[in-house]
């Protein structure tokens, strides 16, 4: 009791802030304590289905057995990303007409998900009971952030738009990051001169080995799903998701090509395993893809990663990132760790059977390398 089972910074001391106060308690009985409740928050999972579509199941199971026991003229808050229209299929699961249902998304950003809430951009309100958007919008005054009021249905939307849109602006820098490997450019310069022009901002304008994690594959998936079914063909967004799974390739084709042209039966090493730095989390991991890939292709693919100590399927696991050097014809940066930025590269290199790295992160200086010896390929960089 009192242990946080992830990787979240600040998470462990609010835990026990809550927990000390007597302001946090936890049950595994779903009715326990909303019968006093004001709000009731949903906050469960809602994963991706094998048609792409959100599956909603278990938040309305959760609301099928809170119903009976709320409070009248209590708020049930959609925290949960789920498809537009689910508002009122909450209601439904609910049962009951004296109490409402809010949807209020969440934009919390993994690995800075404390910080994100305390000091939000933005809280998103949708309702179609106007009492109620004032009530809920109360809780988040001190905050001091801006609140948009709307009605249910553009609040999901805003959620799946909003993660779209940054997976779209990913695999675009990953686009240009191809045209400046063929036309002899650099991306880090072209997306520092996009950058400085405030409609198009700096954020999310660093190249990668692709998207992944667990939400922006699911809710780009489940906003195409949810445009289908409404009629219209998101052929932009569908682009963005081919573009994201050739990147993988991409990065499986230039090692490859360090490797000398052949894999089977060689060990590769993989620096990183979780979807993005400062998190313990391998849900879609663009480094798992990459690393089965590599697998298919015959490679023994060593990893570590600071936050994950496997076993991992197909995958040996070490200690330090030393130890998945050895005796390797390449070495895959897959997540932008800043530990790795300062590792001993002279002993690195000694390790290796290839000196060969692909810097799928562009988190080390090509020219140093190249002066130790390494052959070296980033992302957008001749």
């Amino acid at each position: 009791m009192g242990s946080v089972p992830i990787v979240e910074d600040g998470l462990a001391e609010l835990l026990k802030q809550g927990l000390g106060s007597g302001a946090l308690a936890f049950s595994t009985d779903n009715a326990w304590g909303v019968d006093s409740a004001d709000f009731i928050f949903l906050c469960v999972p809602t994963p991706q289905g094998p048609n792409g579509r959100s599956n909603i199941s278990i938040i309305e199971r959760v609301a099928t057995e809170i119903g009976p026991h709320l409070a009248p003229d209590a708020i049930v808050v959609n925290k949960s990303t789920v498809p537009v229209g689910s508002t009122h299929i909450v209601e439904r699961a609910l049962g009951r007409e004296d109490v409402q249902v809010v949807s209020n998304p969440e934009f919390l950003r993994e690995g800075s998900a404390v910080q994100d809430f305390l000091h939000p951009d933005r809280i998103v309100i949708g309702a179609d009971d106007e009492a109620s958007a004032i009530r809920l919008s109360a809780l988040y005054l001190r905050l001091g952030a801006p609140v948009l009021v709307t009605d249910p249905a553009t609040a999901e939307t805003i959620k799946y738009a909003s993660n779209a849109f940054l997976a779209t602006k990913l695999s675009f820098i990953n686009a240009v990051a191809a045209l400046c490997e063929v036309v002899g450019a650099d991306v880090r310069q072209v997306a520092l001169g996009m950058g400085y022009d405030p409609r198009v901002g700096s954020s999310f304008l660093k190249p990668g080995p692709g998207w992944g994690g667990s939400c922006f594959p699911k809710d780009v998936a489940a906003l195409i799903g949810i445009a289908e079914d409404a009629g219209y063909d998101f052929a932009l967004l569908k682009g963005v998701v081919t573009v994201n799974a050739g990147q993988y390739e991409r990065v499986v084709a230039k090692t490859l090509r360090l490797a000398g042209g052949e894999v089977r039966g060689k060990r590769v090493a993989l620096w990183g395993v979780t979807f993005k730095a400062r998190t313990d989390d391998i849900r879609d991991s663009p480094a798992l893809e990459i690393a089965r890939r590599l697998r298919e292709l015959g490679a023994v693919v060593v990893a570590y990663d600071p936050t994950v100590h496997g076993p991992l399927d197909g995958l040996e696991v070490v200690g330090d990132p030393y130890a998945a050097c050895v005796d390797v014809v390449a070495l895959v940066i897959a997540t932008e760790w800043d530990e790795f930025r300062w590792l001993d590269f002279e002993k690195v290199g000694g390790l290796m059977e290839r000196r060969a790295v692909v810097d799928a992160r562009n988190l080390l200086d090509p020219a140093a390398m190249r002066r130790a010896g390494f052959t070296y390929e980033g992302i957008g960089i001749v």
